[in-house]
């Protein structure tokens, strides 16, 4: 009897988002929950009003028990100021991961682990996420403490 052949690897969909308002970021930010981002690869040009990094993002979207990692490009535009929190430039080495984007008055936060952050002030929510490469395994899904307290 003749061994069946291997059932093709199916290419991944890289994703690709746009977000104007508050309900979009609320999807930017769950799609970046725990992604890793180096210091050095966080940029702002005020001359364009642009503030941009590189994450290497967990894709909860892949099927079946596959842990991938994938480079994704986020970019905010209208950007008029940036504000970072608890980190520097002069170690672009440091890995922060990201927690969450949130929407404040008329700018939107970054929040990392351990106290890290950026605020950005913006005219309009105008953000863009595109998945960069292809994925690559990851040996372990991120986690997140449960909270024990009384209901």
């Amino acid at each position: 009897m003749a061994a069946e052949p291997a059932a093709p690897t199916p290419t991944p969909v890289p994703l690709k988002l746009r977000a104007e308002d508050d309900e979009d970021i609320a999807v930017i930010s769950a799609v970046l929950q725990d992604a890793l981002v180096a210091v050095g690869d966080i940029a702002y040009l005020p001359d364009e009003h642009c503030f941009a990094l590189i994450a290497s993002r967990f894709r909860g979207e892949a099927k079946g028990h596959t842990l991938e990692r994938i480079r994704a490009a986020l970019r905010f535009d209208d950007v008029t100021a940036v504000w970072r929190q608890n980190f520097g430039r002069r170690d672009p080495d440091r890995i922060l991961v990201l927690l969450a984007i949130t929407l404040e008055d008329k700018a939107l936060r970054l929040d990392f682990a351990g106290g890290a952050g950026i605020r950005l002030e913006v005219g309009r929510i105008l953000c863009h996420l595109e998945d960069l490469g292809e994925p690559w395994p990851s040996r372990r899904r991120p986690r997140h403490p449960v909270e024990s307290g009384s209901d």
